[in-house]
């Protein structure tokens, strides 16, 4: 059966994140609703990467089956169509902005070879930006924050900054760019690795702004990653300032038809 990916972006505030789950609204639950209207035949939707609750994404994927739509499609016009018909009956929140034919056997997540993350976080108290950054009115020094995040470049296990109860097989993950920023009075924290554990963005976050507040140092950093102790590291920082800003498939993935 002829199996596509679906490119999604969407804001997280108002779902209890990505995947469905029971008596939940989420981002998959809203998806399949629109697209088993659209297609008249009940949908199933495979994720790329399960945001937590409140979590925004400027692209993420997912993938579906479907003997309907190759029949429907007539070149680039009727795609478009396709776009303009969901988004039209999804919520503001979720955009639906394209969606590719690919080999049968795709996966959108396994498939994958990168995912990058952005956390924002403001200096001063903004109106416009609540919810999508977290404010944090403390002093910070962004160069120990910056070898911090180059330490973790260095290292591959991640126990101690992955959440408990969670079903992965491993803890390793592959760290290829990590680096602070500082644009217009806000902190961003920028990182992307091959695969990222639950709640490991908001975990290496939280962490390092303790090194920035000169709550912990650069050495304490360090040992915390080699304890595998999910325990000393912290987790205070809240889903809003966290954006999952690209999913990164081979360079020729959506070429095949």
């Amino acid at each position: 059966m002829p199996r596509y990916f679906l490119e999604v972006s969407y804001k997280g505030t108002g779902y209890s994140g990505f995947q469905t789950q029971h008596n939940a609204n989420t981002i998959q639950a809203e998806v399949e609703k629109c697209l088993s209207i659209h297609n008249k035949e009940k949908i199933i939707l495979t994720g790329s990467s399960r945001t937590d609750a409140g979590v925004h994404a400027i692209q993420n994927f997912f993938h579906f089956d479907s003997a309907l739509l190759v029949h429907q499609w007539r070149g680039i016009e009727s795609v478009k169509h396709f776009i303009y018909k969901m988004n039209a009956m999804l919520p503001d929140d979720i955009v639906v902005k394209n969606v590719h034919k690919v080999s049968e056997n795709a996966h959108c997540r396994f498939d994958a070879i990168s995912r990058e993350y952005n956390y924002y976080i403001s200096r001063f108290k903004d109106p416009f930006t609540k919810g999508e950054t977290f404010f944090f009115p403390y002093k910070l020094d962004i160069d120990k924050m910056q070898q911090a995040a180059e330490m973790i470049k260095e290292h591959t296990d991640f126990t101690a900054f992955s959440k408990r109860n969670t079903q992965v097989k491993n803890f390793f993950c592959k760290i290829l760019e990590s680096n602070w920023s500082l644009k217009n009075d806000t902190f961003i924290y920028h990182v992307k690795a091959n695969r990222f554990l639950r709640g490991m963005v908001r975990a290496l976050t939280a962490t390092m702004l303790q090194v920035g507040r000169n709550k912990i140092s650069i050495d304490d950093f360090k040992n915390i990653i080699g304890s595998r102790d999910c325990t000393k590291a912290s987790f205070a920082v809240p889903a809003d300032g966290l954006f999952l800003i690209a999913v990164e498939y081979p360079s020729d993935f959506f070429e095949i038809q």
